[in-house]
């Protein structure tokens, strides 16, 4: 009976860090651009701590909220077309897959024609906080960081002209290239 009560109490101390829906819309998009903010469609998570969709969307972008579960702040927001891509690999990691199993599995279906790829550039970016610069209650944020991808299936340094590391800070990339998830690293110096 005791070890029914103290896991009761865990999922409800777990499940009460859950920020509100409103708090993990305004943090989520802090990623997309700032005229793209009111029309993303945001993905964030319910009381339960399941993955569901907070807000529809009436724009080409797709945020995700921050995971609960996680310290500090990480939100991204992604262009539509990307959705295929992505959702799949939150399928694969709710199946426990490595993020290796997760890479090749995707590989092999972008090839097949199983899962969508955009052939276009998309665009991913990351807006991230440390702890101490997060307040998950109010959403308030300090010193966030962003960091930016351009997915660009199969390219190559050869094809781009990019370095495979950045030579300088902020100096564009390409990170797996000549693979389904090649694109553009775009890591901008940090404020602080």
């Amino acid at each position: 009976m005791k070890t029914i009560c103290f896991l009761i109490l865990i999922m409800q101390v777990s499940l009460a860090q859950i920020p509100a829906p409103e708090i993990q819309i305004k943090t989520a998009v802090l990623a997309a651009p700032e005229d793209k903010r009111d029309g993303a469609m945001v993905y964030g998570y319910n009381t339960k701590g399941e993955f569901v969709v907070l807000r529809k969307g009436t724009n080409e972008f797709v945020c995700l909220a921050d995971d609960p579960k996680s310290s500090g702040l990480n939100v991204s927001c992604y262009h539509k077309d990307l959705e295929p891509f992505m959702a799949r690999g939150r399928e694969l990691k709710t199946q426990g897959k490595s993020f290796q199993e997760i890479f090749d599995i995707r590989e092999a279906e972008v090839k097949s024609g199983k899962l969508y790829m955009p052939k276009h550039p998309t665009n991913l970016q990351v807006f991230s906080a440390p702890s101490e610069n997060y307040n998950p209650a109010t959403g308030e944020v300090t010193n966030g960081n962003f960091r930016y991808v351009v997915y660009i299936p199969w390219a190559t340094a050869e094809s781009t002209g990019l370095p495979l590391k950045p030579e300088a800070p902020g100096m564009p990339w390409i990170m797996d290239p000549g693979t389904h998830r090649a694109h553009i690293m775009i890591n901008p110096p940090t404020k602080n």
